[in-house]
């Protein structure tokens, strides 16, 4: 039992050469997009972004009223 330990620590370096051949290999698989994707795609984000933000920025000012007209009619 006490060499299972060991024999791992002692096969660190080989497995991590292997390890690493196999990103590389899997990396060079990859269809990495093009430089038009990736802005497309950001501007795409960036507008949704916005967009929601205004969104829920809408929807918190009206529930802030309708809370505040709630604690005003109770008394608060």
């Amino acid at each position: 039992m006490a060499s299972a330990p060991s024999s791992k620590i002692l096969s660190f370096p080989s497995r991590a050469k292997q390890f690493l051949r196999e990103v590389k290999a899997e990396l060079k698989r990859v269809t990495w997009p093009t430089r038009k994707e990736v802005v497309g795609t950001t501007i795409v984000v960036l507008i949704m972004v916005t967009f929601f933000s205004i969104y829920l920025y809408v929807w918190d000012v009206i529930f802030a009223w309708i809370i505040e007209g709630i604690r005003r009619a109770a008394g608060g």
